[in-house]
């Protein structure tokens, strides 16, 4: 069992409680966001062989796994959640370094993590059934959650502390083994995370983590029939193949796939507040959140003085490298999410109105990173691309309308459904947007990115597939769910004619 943290810059894999080199001999250096002079680490690409491996120790692992007590299984999740919250600073300066966000954001990254894995450590003893009435006398019956095998968890490199343990903690406190395979741009930040479980205690076999491509790595674990359960988080039309692949290998499979999440404006809003909060909603984390507010839909009465706070508002965001504590935004994660983002701007630049920002940042502060400036889009058509399409960065589409009905119909116009924010002091419209959103999270007056983790996260439409992940209802994902019928009559009296008995 692995007891220290890697050290190395060369990522490795963590199969059966050892760091192992890949037999690949693939490997890509993974630079900086913000400076790409500096090589952070290097990330392997592992093979479906390797990938095996690490499954087949999962499977080997899982018998003596299940068969501790979930308060025992708890405790080392409870543990992790301590030795994580010692190691805070570090973590959350190799992520800075590794993905980009500023410094203040990967400490709340880190530190909520640490609040989940302490929620998780609790179900250890809430993971009951219910027991239920029987229609016949003398006989006892009731349900049991019961750990599913091998589970296989793919993450992206947007959140690579706390995603991954947002699946591994309920896996592991339900009784699963797992096989982690992080993204490839954050790799190592990923196997600070893995080291730290294995520190708490997490027996060899019962965590593993192997590092390489969705072509290969990934593909494995959703067709290997050793893995009985598939969380991803990623991409829509990733997630899609993945939902499909699992489905025709008849595995439980749960996808977080994404939003265009939009923020409803009334007149009656407080408008400062509101400005505020879809500022930072629109920005943070350089607006690569699932969860971020890109599309801002407006009563056309206050849209003037909104779209002048809005822009007032970014044009004091101050962009550079993540490791300035001064930093409200920092670089995009790769050159190739820069040319997505790039791209899409060029296009909004013919379907609307630039306010603000729509260029590459240049100069001493920016030249070796990979930098946007925030960017507002006014008069946005809600069919157009940019109002249509998720774009993963800084870019924020205003669009209005007339009235709170037209509102909720462009609201619904987009093929995802992960979060939606209204911003109003009218309390009846409030509850309509909540009973007609088409949303997995809905929010009065506070962003689309606010979650907490004892509340259950997910979307509809392309947003998710499956059941919600954080909260209580992360364990159903990860158990079976048994009936046990206990006829203690002594006596068959036989069924009564007419029943449902199958």
């Amino acid at each position: 069992m692995a007891t220290a943290a890697q050290t190395t810059q060369t990522c490795r894999n963590f199969i059966n409680g050892r760091w192992v080199e890949s037999r690949s001999g693939r490997e890509v250096e993974r630079r900086n966001p913000a400076n790409v002079d500096e090589v952070v680490s290097a990330s392997v690409y592992s093979t479906r062989e390797e990938t095996r491996e690490a499954i087949a120790a999962a499977a080997a692992a899982f018998p003596a796994w299940r068969n501790m007590t979930a308060l025992a299984r708890g405790e080392i999740v409870a543990r992790a959640a301590v030795l994580m919250k010692e190691q805070r600073d570090e973590l959350a300066r190799l992520l800075t370094r590794e993905e980009g966000k500023t410094i203040k954001n990967s400490a709340g990254e880190v530190m909520r993590a640490v609040r989940l894995l302490e929620f998780m450590a609790g179900e250890g003893l809430r993971m009951g059934g219910e027991t239920i009435p029987s229609e016949h006398p003398r006989n006892f019956a009731y349900t049991v959650k019961q750990p599913i095998g091998v589970a296989a968890a793919i993450t992206p490199w947007n959140f690579p502390v706390v995603i991954p343990c947002w699946k591994i903690a309920p896996a592991l406190v339900a009784g699963n083994t797992v096989v982690l395979k992080p993204s490839e741009l954050t790799s190592m930040t990923a196997a600070r995370v893995i080291a730290i479980f294995a520190e708490a205690g997490v027996p060899a076999g019962v965590l593993n983590m192997v590092v390489g491509s969705g072509d290969d790595v990934g593909d494995e674990l959703v067709e290997n029939p050793g893995t009985r359960a598939v969380s991803f988080t990623g991409s829509n039309e990733v997630g899609v193949r993945v939902y499909a692949s699992s489905a025709r290998g008849m595995k439980k499979c749960q996808c977080e796939m994404g939003g265009k999440n939009p923020a409803i404006v009334l007149a009656d809003a407080d408008l400062a507040m509101t400005a505020k909060a879809i500022v930072g909603a629109a920005f943070d984390v350089t607006g690569q959140r699932c969860t971020a507010t890109s599309r801002v839909i407006v009563e056309d009465s206050v849209a003037d003085e909104l779209v002048g706070l809005l822009t007032g508002l970014a044009r004091k965001w101050r962009v550079g490298n993540g490791l300035n504590a001064a930093t409200d935004m920092g670089p995009l994660v790769d050159e190739n999410q820069l040319a997505t983002v790039l791209r899409y701007i060029e296009i909004g630049k013919k379907e609307a109105r630039l306010v603000i920002g729509g260029q590459r940042l240049s100069g001493a502060a920016y030249d070796k990173g990979h930098f946007v400036a925030p960017t507002i889009f006014d008069d946005v058509p809600w069919d157009s691309t940019i109002a249509q399409e998720e774009i993963f960065g800084p870019v924020l589409s205003v669009i209005r309308v007339t009235d709170f009905e037209e509102a909720l119909r462009v609201a619904n116009s987009v093929r995802y459904g992960l979060a939606g924010s209204i911003y109003t002091n009218d309390s009846a419209k409030s509850f309509a947007f909540i009973d007609r959103i088409e949303v997995g999270m809905a929010h009065v007056n506070s962003p689309t990115f606010a979650n907490e983790v004892q509340m259950p996260f997910g979307g509809l439409k392309g947003a998710g597939a499956g059941l919600r992940e954080q909260g209580r209802v992360a364990i159903d994902f990860f158990t079976d769910l048994k009936s046990v019928y206990i006829d203690y009559s002594g006596v068959y009296a036989g069924r009564k004619r007419g029943s449902n008995d199958e």
